[in-house]
């Protein structure tokens, strides 16, 4: 059904969680692929081990490049892109296929629900601590709550699990290296969609998966992608979420974004991000 990349840099004990719920809770036959960055913890051996499909790189070459490689091996019609700390909950796949059977054409993102146990003030999540890392992780309490963790869908998908046609994939060139090692890069992927024409951006609310949040990009040196997109884009990543996605906003009947409402507000985003771009050189 679908084709589940995950790169993963060194997450082992994380990594055997979320293949593990794959196994266990898709209602599906999927294709999972396993970039390994590095893999000096045992992961590349792991993932022998098990006969999973995978790329790997001596050293991290981050996110960008990574899920790039996994894609090129893709063969189903759908690509998934899933961080390598999830945990998949029961029906997680089965709530992405109806929402599939109900578009209009393949030129949409959907994204699955994250369940965190940490409050960042994100409306897109549902808040609830089943443990904060592999060691204390209640799975099974996280499976006996799955049911009555669903919230309504949301607008503005952009984060993993996210989902998309693999032609779309490919024709908007997948995720963009010069933001390697990663930061904005889920952003001006869901960009180069809008300007390819999608306007369908939504998060499955009874999509659900567990994220332990920050385990990979914690230990990196990041780039400064905020500054970066607003460079390429000549809008900041806050413009694009409110104005453009309406990140957080529920779906209601209608889950296809029109454009932006070209008012007063807009305008004086789009001026302070073009004199941002000026000051910052």
């Amino acid at each position: 059904m679908f084709s589940i990349i995950i790169p993963t840099w060194n997450n082992l004990p994380y990594l055997r969680l979320v293949i593990d719920s794959l196994r266990r809770h898709s209602a599906h036959d999927h294709q999972i692929i396993v970039h390994v960055n590095d893999g000096s913890d045992g992961t590349l051996d792991w993932v022998r081990e098990q006969g999973i499909e995978h790329t790997a790189s001596p050293g991290n070459i981050g996110i960008c490049h990574a899920v790039n490689l996994a894609a090129a091996r893709a063969t189903r019609d759908y690509i998934v892109y899933m961080n390598d700390d999830m945990f998949c909950c029961p029906g997680w796949d089965s709530a992405l296929v109806r929402h599939i059977e109900r578009m209009p054409s393949d030129l949409f993102m959907l994204s699955g629900t994250m369940i965190e146990p940490v409050d960042t003030g994100n409306p897109c999540v549902v808040v609830q601590d089943f443990g904060r890392d592999a060691d204390r992780f209640d799975a099974a309490g996280l499976v006996a709550a799955t049911t009555r963790l669903a919230r309504a869908d949301w607008l503005g998908a952009t984060w993993p699990p996210t989902l998309v046609h693999r032609d779309w994939w490919f024709k908007v060139g997948g995720y963009s290296s010069e933001l390697s090692p990663g930061m904005s890069s889920d952003n001006d992927f869901s960009m180069k969609l809008w300007h390819a024409g999608c306007r369908v951006f939504l998060g499955v609310g009874d999509s659900l998966v567990y994220h332990f949040q920050q385990k990979s990009t914690g230990k990196i040196v990041k780039n400064d992608g905020r500054r970066q997109f607003l460079n390429k884009w000549g809008m900041t990543q806050a413009t694009f979420d409110r104005f453009y996605l309406r990140r957080g906003q529920a779906a209601g009947h209608t889950t296809v974004l029109g454009e932006p409402p070209a008012d007063g507000r807009l305008r004086r985003a789009l001026l302070r991000a073009r004199l941002k771009r000026v000051l910052q050189g």
